[in-house]
């Protein structure tokens, strides 16, 4: 299987590679969009900025390559937010890929902490008879990781929802487009099951 993870000026990525070697698979590191057009799968990590991580895409047309792709596509962390239209943090325009904009979260009483930080468990929504293919074989309350300052709120396209200040998208899931805002690298067998799902697409 060809797998291509994403190269851009964002934090992480290598904890994925690192995921995916150990569950034997060999990604390519790229940003030329031929590479990323002709692979099986594209996954599009990260933790960072997101203005400064739109300059970047946009300075090397990765936003059309991204918005373009055909095969399943899994963002993850600041590429979950990416995907979306507008994100409070730097004031930008993201790809719009979800119709919907990414906050900065409030905190609303003296123990709620911001970045948010840890474990948390998962609402997998289950549309007719079964979850998502991201998420077949879960059920609700299992634990993934998280670190993040903004969050999607509930929207159309959210296929899990976790709770930290309030009720937040986890997972998004648009055509071939998929994403989440924990990181699955990072949640042991859960995290790794999710990456098994998707590869399996």
């Amino acid at each position: 299987m060809n797998v291509a993870v994403v190269k851009y000026n964002a934090g992480n990525i290598y904890s994925v590679i690192h995921a995916l070697q150990r569950m034997g698979v060999k990604p390519v590191l790229t940003d030329d969009p031929e590479d990323l057009q002709k692979a099986d799968k594209v996954l599009f990590p990260g933790q960072g900025e997101a203005s400064h991580a739109m300059r970047y895409l946009r300075e090397h047309r990765l936003d059309e390559v991204i918005c373009n792709l055909k095969q399943p596509i899994l963002g993850i962390c600041i590429g979950q937010q990416l995907m979306c239209r507008h994100s409070e943090e730097g004031d930008v325009d993201c790809l719009g890929i979800f119709e919907t904009d990414v906050l900065r979260f409030q905190p609303q009483r003296h123990e709620d902490k911001v970045p948010h930080m840890g474990w948390n468990d998962l609402k997998v929504h289950t549309p007719k008879s079964s979850p998502d293919e991201l998420f077949q074989g879960f059920h609700n309350g299992e634990f993934v990781y998280f670190v993040h300052s903004f969050y999607v709120p509930l929207c159309p396209w959210t296929i899990a929802e976790t709770e930290y200040i309030l009720p937040f998208s986890a997972a998004l899931h648009r055509d071939n487009f998929y994403a989440t805002q924990f990181h699955p690298e990072k949640s042991g067998s859960v995290g790794e099951r999710i990456l098994k799902n998707f590869l399996a697409l």
